[in-house]
This record gives structure tokens, sequence and C-alpha cells, in this order.
């Protein structure tokens, strides 16, 4: 699901030309799925299909629908940047078949499993020096880490932890199911709120080196299809109020950060911020400070 939004997205910029599309699906069903979505609505455009191609809005995209990626020819079909969305290469060596297949970027909408370079807008991709194959990291970490690095630069952080409230997703049961691993995580999503583990943490640590060992988290899984939360409870290293906190995150959602985190003072809830285009929301009336020097912050 998240290739067939990165493609909605990809055909309504101006600077993207979409060409090519690999899943398991045929066309037509690769068009249905891409026209309809049960979270983000129909699709605002004219899709139609001629044999394994997709025209969306009048833009020809070719399918094909393979498990190995050797068998695609990404140059032969003029794709330059490729997402890798499937979940199943994570690492620079299994996305290099892509590389050798003719595209010249590749980038992992999910967390390496190797020292992949990772980048997340708003907070280190001024790092980027021209890898071949990187890292996105997670939803959590992109909703995190960039309010972690405007909090960490202008009032330092000496210790943090973070719960993610998360909305329910593709790897977990629509009913009570069998989950050896992960007891919990075999109930059912759709009635539960259920404890569990996250790597989106430690990640932040990969962008923001110096909060290494100062920062780790926990996740709770709740019964929506969209929208999570980050609460951040952090100790700092300058002594400020929460309206100066609040001041700073939203002069950097007007400036540094504009288009990457946003900043409300509306009671909003989860379904206001479904299909936002921005990675984190910071939402200053559900924040508090206990003292100068220690608050919880949510986004």
């Amino acid at each position: 699901r998240i290739g067939r939004l990165v493609a909605r997205i990809a055909v309504k910029d101006p600077q993207c030309n979409l060409v090519a599309i690999n899943t398991g699906a045929d066309a037509e069903y690769m068009a249905y799925q891409f026209k309809y979505d049960s979270v983000h609505g129909r699709f605002d455009g004219k899709v139609d299909v001629e044999g394994d191609t997709i025209i969306i809005d009048g833009q020809r995209v070719m399918t094909t629908h393979t498990r190995k990626p050797e068998e695609i020819g990404w140059g032969k079909l003029g794709a330059t940047y490729l997402c890798e969305s499937t979940g199943a290469f994570l690492t620079k060596d299994t996305c290099q078949v892509h590389i050798d297949g003719g595209a010249k970027k590749v980038v992992m909408s999910a967390p390496a499993k190797d020292d992949s370079q990772v980048i997340v807008m708003g907070v280190n991709e001024d790092d980027y020096v021209g890898a071949n194959i990187l890292s996105c990291a997670s939803c959590t970490t992109n909703g995190l880490a960039p309010i972690v690095k405007i909090i960490n630069d202008e009032f330092g952080i000496e210790e943090a932890l973070m719960t993610t409230v998360h909305a329910f997703t593709a790897t977990q049961m629509v009913v009570d199911g069998s989950s050896k691993k992960d007891w919990r995580g075999g109930r059912a999503a759709s009635v539960n709120i259920i404890p569990s583990s996250t790597g989106a943490a430690k990640a932040v640590t990969k962008v923001i080196p110096s909060l290494k060992g100062k920062l780790t988290g926990m996740a709770f899984r709740v019964p929506v299809p969209d929208v999570s939360v980050v609460d951040l409870t952090a100790r700092l290293s300058k002594p400020t109020t929460y309206e100066a906190i609040c001041a700073a995150v939203e002069k950097a959602s007007e400036t540094t950060h504009k288009g990457v985190v946003g900043y409300t003072e509306l009671p909003m809830v989860s379904q206001d911020f479904v299909s936002d285009s921005r990675s984190t929301i910071f939402d200053a009336g559900a924040g508090i400070a206990l003292n100068p020097q220690f608050v919880k912050l949510v986004a």
C-alpha cells in the first residue's frame, strides 16, 4: 500500500514522471487498488487500463508482475529513482539488484536491516552525499525525529522517553490469531490496545548521533486505520517555558522545517490529519511542562 500511495503522490507532482510499477497483481487489479483506498478515499483523476499499461490522467505507466527484481529491467522502462516498498529488500546487497537492472537510486520505504544511510527530511537531509541506496526510516521515526531535532537544537535533551500511539498495520490480525513470537501481537487489532515495541527511538539516534543512549521508547497499537501520535517526555539541558518550546516549534514550522513539521493550537483529533503531507504536526494544546526542564510534547 505504501507503493500505491507513493504512486498517487508522484502522478500529481509536476517534477515526477511515474513510468513503471512492479507488483504481484495484474494491471486491472492494480488500477482498482490505485483508484480506491479505504482511508484516503477515491483517487481524484481518471484511471484506465490497456494491457499491461495503466493510464493515469493521460500518463502511461508500465506494469510488471514478478517477485524477481532481476527480471524487471528498470533501465529499459526508463526508471531513474525507485521506491522499494515491498519490505523484502532492506539491505544494500538485496537492493543492488535494482541498480543492476538500470535504476540509478533506490529509496527503501522502511528501516534498513544493515548500515545503509538513513535520511529523515527535516533532520539530516544535508548529510546526503550521493549514496545510490538509502532508507527513509519508518513513519514513527519521521514523526519523532524532526521534533526531537528542533527541541535538541534549541534547548538540549539530556534524556527522553517516547511512546507512540500507533494505528494498526498490515502485519496485525483483524481477529485473534496465532503469533508465537509476540503473543499480544496475535490479538485482534480491531478491538484492542496492544502494547508493542518500536525501533523508532533507536532510529532517531542514527540521524541525531548525539542522542545515542539518551532516547528510547515503546508503542501502543490502537484500533484506528491511520494517523499515529508521538508522546515525547524529555529532560532538557536548558531551563525554559512551555510557551518558549511552542514558539520554537512554530517558528521552525514556518522556516527551516516548513513542509515537514506542522504546528497547531486547534483542538484537533487524529481524523483531521488523514492525508496530511507533512511528516509531523506539533500539538501545542496537548503538551505539558512539569518544571522548566521536564516536559511532555505531543505530535
